[in-house]
């Protein structure tokens, strides 16, 4: 087995690395999710976990590691008696590929035993496996949702029960859940996300002798892995003995009606929605007291425990930085009584056996806690990193300095819609500085779909054959796999039954007689946005209009599992400011930032969205495209714009990329040049007020509204 690099060994993540022992602790808190950049030691730290976990005691040859002190375990191999042999094996950690199957994750019938024998006995699955020990799903925000649902059920119940195939099982699951996630590619929905007992942000240290240590220790890690793990040993059986001893005391802990009260205050403070968060943030300030050697609830272990449960709970949209202001959180915790000073160690320090504040991790390199992970100025999770009270750096809008502020003295009117109002310079406010306006409040805006049926990933958009839905056929079995069509398979076998000699008794099979069945339901897309940030684009209320339109869209496409792009033109040329992703965040976060100003190069934009999905048809070619372009329809850069413009449009018409034009032209007198794109595309046309599904019911209400006085 190969060398795993040691707990204690790695650098920078503290606070995950309390996270991660709090629930090992007291697995009733709930798992942990850790989200982080790439590259930060996440998997390798939860790899290491199960390392330094004390082992545990199991029935000797029961498949589902029940607990010997358990007087009634939940296992299909019991009943056990009294004084049945025991066992003791390592905690395991059991790993979920992303591509797992509902059969790997529940277990199945015993498909080998059932053909050969004709008897249905339950093959345990992934859940059994991991009972009592850490189950670890890697890239957790790329797992299909329904597992993700399943997982989290079975951490909360404690137990899993599996009825399929013509088997009714029930069996103890309680592990501890660790996901880990790259933001970039993606984020949980927030009702799972609550799910999580605890969450963690990391990043990679800013601090040059931070990187430089690890660098070090990495290398003499490759270079030796047994030396270097020998040289942790120490450090890593130390750590073994205080998870140890904290989960024999923890049951001993007591959390007085005055913690329990502040814990609500915070809570009710923060605006966390329902009372999963008071639960959580309770279990793991016991567990906190229980690391500490302590048999009462603190300050610290309060405060501990609601940096780690509170900040992912005040997510109200995918849009919501997670975080918690701990400056709010220590006025909130204001002169709560300390940590009871008397531990077990006899000392007056109420900062725990190792002088630490309570609210770092194990994972320092000078014993389990050497250093105070909130507070280090340069660390990677500074409060003002993560908070998302934070008061935002100041930008330059255009309601400071924009002609139509209202607190300007220039007495110019406000800029109209008119032709490159900007000028030829193409500066939208005062000495040609750029002006980035805001988008408001975002609304659910209609539902636009790639026409036809497709093939591709589950999602919420279009139609495609996918792996589930409605079943509207059957096709002959192939490699891919599928759910049997039983009555099919006996249809296309009942015609060869005189041949194959069948005279009575049981029908005869071959392989090539076997139908799965076809099931029709909704894919993903990848969602390509064409943005005009020119002059024409520029004013405030125009902008900011177009921006809370995407911002609905990638709200849109976030529900429904799409992944999206943001291409931008403005000046001489076009951006691909997002390669495609799933994380509408990063969106979100680059759509806010977008400046407005300069020509219109509509074919330069047309013509880079045209090779971003070239591109991304090689890398993804099951994934259909929607190519969104947002524009009033100018084109003004360069010679004979209009006519290219319109070239390269029924070029990427040609292309059979499906499209959807939305025209920012607004004003009475318009000029109808977005609506001649959409033509030259063949793409579908709407006018920027009627992107939200509201204004469509609005119309029709309206309109039966005139009817009804008219037939009064």
């Amino acid at each position: 087995m190969p060398q795993q690099f040691p707990f204690s060994a790695v650098v920078g993540s503290d606070d995950m690395a309390l996270a991660l022992v709090l629930t090992t602790i007291s697995p009733s808190v709930g798992g942990v999710l850790v989200r982080g950049e790439k590259g930060t030691a996440k998997s390798t730290m939860v790899r290491a976990l199960a390392s330094v976990l004390p082992p545990i005691e199991v029935v000797a040859g029961d498949r589902f590691s029940s607990d010997p002190r358990e007087a009634n375990p939940i296992s299909p191999d019991g009943p056990f008696a009294a004084n049945a042999d025991t066992e003791t094996r390592p905690v395991r950690l059991v790993e979920l590929p992303v591509g797992a199957t509902e059969d790997r994750v529940l277990g199945s019938l015993h498909l080998e035993k059932a053909l050969s024998s004709g008897v249905a006995e339950y093959e345990p699955g992934l859940l059994a496996r991991a009972h009592r020990g850490i189950l670890y799903v890697d890239e957790v925000n790329l797992l299909h949702d329904h597992l993700v649902d399943l997982l989290l059920d079975a951490a909360a119940m404690g137990r899993s029960t599996v009825e399929r195939d013509g088997v009714s099982v029930e069996h103890a699951a309680r592990f501890v859940l660790v996901g880990t996630m790259n933001p970039e590619e993606g984020e949980l929905r927030p009702q799972l996300l609550d799910r999580f007992g605890l969450t963690v942000e990391v990043a990679a240290p800013r601090d040059p002798g931070l990187r430089v240590d690890v660098v070090r220790r990495r290398i003499a890690f490759e270079t030796d892995p047994v030396a270097f793990a020998a040289s942790y040993a120490e450090d890593e059986r130390a750590l073994t003995d205080r998870i140890q001893s904290a989960q024999k005391l923890v049951d001993q802990v007591v959390l007085g009606d005055a913690a329990l009260l502040k814990i609500a205050e915070i809570c009710a403070a923060f605006d966390v929605d329902g009372m999963r968060a008071d639960i959580v943030t309770a279990r793991a300030a016991i567990a906190h007291a229980a690391w500490h050697g302590r048999t009462s609830v603190g300050r610290d272990d309060i405060r501990a425990a609601a940096r780690l449960s509170l900040p992912h709970r005040r997510r109200r949209n995918p849009f919501d930085a997670p975080g918690i202001d701990e400056d709010l959180l220590d006025q909130l915790l204001g002169d709560f009584p300390p940590d009871d000073p008397d531990g077990p160690d006899g000392s007056d320090d109420p900062d725990g056996p190792d002088g630490s504040d309570g609210s770092d991790g194990p994972g320092s390199p000078d014993g389990p806690e050497a250093a105070d992970g909130p507070e280090a100025p340069d660390g990677p999770e500074a409060p003002d990193a993560t908070s998302s009270d934070a008061t935002p750096p100041a930008t330059e809008s255009y309601d400071a300095t924009g002609p139509g502020d209202a607190t300007s003295s220039d007495p110019t009117p406000p800029a109209t819609d008119s032709y490159d109002a900007t000028g030829p310079g193409g500066a939208t406010g005062p000495g040609g500085a750029e002006q980035v306006a805001r988008a408001s409040q975002p609304y659910r805006p209609k539902l636009f779909t790639v026409s036809g049926t497709g093939a591709g990933e589950n999602g919420r958009r279009s139609r495609a054959i996918t792996e589930s839905g409605r079943r509207i056929g059957a096709t002959r079995a192939s490699d891919q796999g599928g759910s049997i069509h039983l009555t099919e398979t006996i249809r296309a076998a009942a015609p060869h039954q005189f041949g194959r000699g069948r005279r009575a008794g049981a029908m005869r099979f071959r392989g090539d007689d076997l139908r799965v069945a076809t099931k029709e339901g909704h894919e993903s897309n990848l969602i390509l946005f064409c943005v005009d940030a020119s002059g024409s684009m520029a004013a405030k209320k125009r902008m900011e209009q177009v921006k809370t339109a995407i911002l609905s869209l990638l709200l849109d496409a976030y529900q429904r599992r799409d992944k999206v792009g943001l291409v931008t033109f403005r000046g001489g040329e076009a951006d691909l400011v997002l390669p495609p992703t799933h994380s509408v965040d990063i969106a979100a976060s680059r759509l806010e930032e977008l400046p407005a100003g300069g020509r219109t190069p509509l074919a330069e934009g047309l013509l880079k969205a045209a090779e971003v999905l070239r591109l991304e048809k090689i890398r993804d070619p099951r994934r259909r495209p929607l190519l969104v372009t947002v524009t009033d329809g100018r084109a003004t850069y360069g010679p004979d714009a209009v006519p290219r413009s319109r070239q390269v449009a029924a070029y990427v018409a040609a292309q059979g990329i499906a499209s959807l034009v939305i025209d920012c032209e607004v004003g009475r007198f318009r000029m109808g040049l977005a609506d001649a794109l959409a033509g030259d595309l063949q793409a579908e046309y709407v006018p920027l007020g009627e992107v939200s599904a509201g204004a469509l019911t609005t119309v029709v209400r309206g309109s039966l509204a005139n009817r009804s006085e008219g037939a009064a």
